[in-house]
């Protein structure tokens, strides 16, 4: 009976979809399970991380399939997004093309894999019904107030000419292509995240134990609340008068309120409009205001290597001290965070204290360490006790902070604010291949929203794609149309959604049945029923956007009244990344293995076992061809080997006790991989443990030939193994069992019972023999057994001591 995986494949594959056997119930009185792995871009072709991600997710599904459960596991494709456009430019193939093509070919290679997703379910979210639904959310979004418009200091990226949002810029560059991202000032449409700052920080809570306590801290991280002071630094008078009176003041937050003191200097950032009213104004020396402007343009990332900055020559007085503060405009002061303006403490800041000592700044320290002279040449910045601090003196830095904020309230001379990192996101695009924003600009009304009847407003086809700014925006009729208010002539919005927004609700989507498919996005009480999903498998790099944006939507969804859950995840696996010669597979590196060439060389079951039996999900996988070789012969040995179990319908009843030590071995090796499955899918997630369990079960059931126990082996590892490799499984169990063995099966407690047990004997510690003795056997007769097996080690010696560890070993003490 030879293995032919190509074969066996194509079978069970044809009769999964002849027979929808993936599709989910609308019986709505089942336990459900929602299954789901990230969804990916449509790029071309699978990569070997797309297998490993999609492997787990598949293994989820089918185990609760067998367990009766009502299994809803879909796929779609995140298809909007610049790389179309890249290769449109590059290949002269229209995105929408492209994107489809990519598709049709990515859907055929999922499905030689096996994955058992729900097809009646499957979509694009640059599909013209999902962009209906999700205008449709937009609109109301804009309704409730969560959607504004304004002008800003955005990030450009120069190469991809579209803006991006603070979580999409890593390091200063765009997180798709690495290029330095550049400031620049124009329109754009924001959500109101912040409104849900607290809300998306305070749940995080809830999430403990079903998310990675790393994604949880790196969330939390990114909302960043902080509590602090926040107060004005008012101008002196000759300050107030070179800037003709224009500014009184500015105002600064600082987290450190117990450093005050020690404020030697106060830095603006570049943007500041104090800064750019000194510069419209030539208020400035020419090499001054070219260093500014030096700034302005230069990346985030590149404003952090190398700190510099300019005197404004103005100065400001300290609210307590009343001493002169100088003011200077510095690269590394940003607008996203606070109001662009900073109080400098040099002697306990270290960013302050590089600056400082670049420009000869004063650098005044106020806290030391306890019981010590603060040190020179570095900045303190632990806690301590204050000194220098007048009224404050002595105090601890803690107890000072608070102290000091309530000083300057009573006082009317400052505040107690809570801030965060997280700002409002820009979902402004200026490209082509996105969803458009359903808005129009009318001369007499302003910014009008679509009417609902008329979504989708797709996007037109007949377009030219440059690379060069946005096509919309140069088309010749497109944008052109009439005001959904007034009627009057009125030009629509070009720009187009940051391609997170489709990735932001699209699991809510997934929970609409085939009946409300075309109808509406998706329906109440499916979503009751559905939500949240139980588990969610993606990659680490997805921990702040994605996640954060679809926690953030989820709770806008329930605010406008479409579902009543908060949280869309209920449990989060982050798997590890596919390595290849210890680095990340790529293209570029040449280190790839194409999972096409993979299966059709081994067959999908092959790929699939690998993959889960080479490191737990969450760690780091390296590739190894020979370790996959091994996968390949494990399967094959484990389809010839079935023929030593005979056709049933139901496991076959053993009597354990009549049974010989060998036949005793192998059903206890079935059972404890069986325990362990229950383990792994339960808690734990280690695949790799569970497949290893069910090898040494092979390895027992060789080692005897009683056809009862190979036949429940089959009927127990042929279910515990399908999840992970379903072809062959499908193919065994149906030839034997006519598939009657994939449900839950009990454990039989006593293949766990142990007539015998075998133990080490030592003298003085040593090893010298083995035993085997009887399960009940008493103290003394262990001993007896013992004594007799290193009879020769005892001759002429004195005995001092006998120890006895049950079932394990026995030591003699001899002399």
């Amino acid at each position: 009976m030879d293995y032919n995986p190509s074969v066996i494949e194509r079978k069970w594959q044809e009769f999964w979809d002849k027979n929808e056997s993936f599709e989910p119930s609308e019986d709505y009185s089942k336990e459900k399970k929602y299954v789901l792995s990230m969804f990916p871009f449509p790029s071309g072709r699978l990569h070997m991380g797309h297998v490993r991600n999609y492997t787990i997710g598949d293994a989820f599904a089918r185990f609760y399939r067998q367990r009766g459960k009502n299994v809803l596991h879909p796929i779609g494709w995140d298809s909007f997004g610049m790389p179309a456009e890249n290769a449109a430019i590059k290949n002269g193939s229209h995105p929408k093309k492209w994107t489809y093509e990519n598709i049709d070919y990515m859907r055929s290679e999922l499905s030689r894999l096996g994955l058992s997703f729900s097809k009646k379910r499957e979509f694009a979210t640059s599909d013209e019904l999902y962009t209906k639904f999700e205008q449709g959310f937009i609109i109301d979004m804009f309704d409730k107030g969560l959607l504004y418009r304004k002008k800003g200091l955005l990030n450009w990226c120069p190469h991809d000419q579209t803006v991006l949002a603070n979580e999409q810029v890593v390091d200063g560059c765009c997180w798709r292509c690495d290029t330095p991202i550049v400031k620049k000032e124009m329109n754009q449409y924001y959500f109101k995240i912040t409104q849900y700052a607290d809300e998306l920080l305070n749940d995080l809570k809830g999430l403990e134990g079903g998310w990675p306590k790393q994604v949880l801290t790196m969330q939390e991280n990114w909302i960043g609340k902080s509590t602090g002071l926040e107060f004005d630094l008012h101008f002196d008078a000759a300050s107030k008068a070179k800037l003709s009176n224009s500014f009184e003041h500015f105002d600064v937050f600082t987290t450190r309120p117990d450093t005050i003191y020690g404020v030697s200097y106060c830095a603006l950032a570049p943007e500041h409009e104090i800064v750019s009213y000194m510069l419209e104004n030539s208020l400035l020396s020419a090499e001054s205001i070219q260093k500014i402007k030096e700034m302005k343009n230069s990346s985030s990332i590149e404003r952090q290597k190398e700190k510099s900055g300019v005197s404004l020559e103005l100065s400001v007085v300290h609210p307590l001290s009343k001493k002169s503060i100088p003011v200077w405009v510095a690269n590394f002061v940003l607008m996203d965070y606070g109001s662009g303006a900073v109080m400098a403490v040099p002697a306990h800041d270290e960013r302050d204290f590089d600056f400082a000592k670049k420009y000869d700044l004063p650098i005044k320290a106020v806290i030391k360490p306890k019981d010590a002279e603060p040190s020179e040449g570095k900045a303190f910045t632990e806690a301590g006790i204050l000194f220098d601090s007048e009224a404050f003196d002595g105090v601890e830095s803690k107890a000072a902070q608070a102290k000091i904020m309530d000083y300057f309230e009573q006082n009317n001379l400052g505040k107690k604010v809570i801030n965060f990192r997280l700002k409002d996101w820009g979902v402004s695009r200026q490209r082509y291949w996105g969803a458009p924003l359903p808005f129009v600009h009318c001369d007499s009304c302003g910014i009008v929203m679509e009417k609902k009847e008329n979504l989708p407003i797709a996007l037109p086809e007949d377009v030219q794609i440059t690379g060069e700014g946005n096509p919309l925006d140069h088309h010749p009729t497109w944008k052109h149309c009439l005001c959904p208010k007034c009627g009057k002539e009125a030009i629509r919005e070009t720009d187009t959604m940051d391609t997170f927004v489709q990735s932001s609700w699209y699991f809510l989507r997934y929970t609409a049945s085939p009946k409300i498919w075309n109808a509406k996005a998706f329906d109440a009480k499916e979503l009751e029923y559905w939500m949240g999903v139980d588990h969610y498998i993606g990659g680490i790099e997805h921990a702040i956007l994605h996640l954060l944006y679809a926690r953030f939507f989820t709770k806008v969804m329930r605010d406008l009244g479409y579902i009543s859950t908060s949280e869309p995840f209920n449990h989060l696996l982050t798997q590890g990344m596919v390595l290849k010669d210890g680095s990340k597979m790529s293209k570029s590196k040449g280190n790839t293995v194409d999972p096409d060439a993979l299966v059709e060389k081994y067959g999908a079951d092959t790929a699939r076992l690998f993959i889960l039996f080479a490191a737990p999900p969450t760690q780091e996988l390296e590739w190894n061809d020979s370790a996959v070789e091994g996968a390949y012969r494990f399967l094959k040995r484990f389809y010839e080997r079935s023929n030593r179990a005979y056709a049933t319908q139901n496991i076959p009843l053993i009597a354990h006790e009549s049974l010989n030590k060998e036949e005793k071995a192998a059903r206890k090796k079935v059972y404890e991989a069986l325990e362990r499955s229950n383990d792994v899918f339960g808690e734990r997630h280690t695949f790799n443990t569970l497949i290893a369990g069910v090898m040494e079960a092979m390895n027992a059931l060789n080692e005897q030939e009683n056809a009862d126990v190979w036949t429940e082996g089959y009927w127990i590892l042929s279910s515990i193994l399908e999840p992970i490799v379903p072809h062959i499984c499908w193919e065994v169990a149906q030839r034997l069992f006519e598939c009657k063995n994939f449900t839950e099966t009990a454990i039989r407690e006593e293949v766990f019972s142990v007539d015998a047990v075998s133990m080490g004997v030592s003298i003085n510690g040593k090893k010298r023999a083995e035993i085997e003795v009887s399960a009940t056997a008493s103290k003394e007769e262990i001993l007896s057994l013992a004594k007799e097996s290193v009879a020769k080690w005892l001759e002429g010696t004195s005995l001092l001591k006998e120890i006895v560890v049950p079932n394990k070993l026995v030591n003699l003490v001899v002399k």
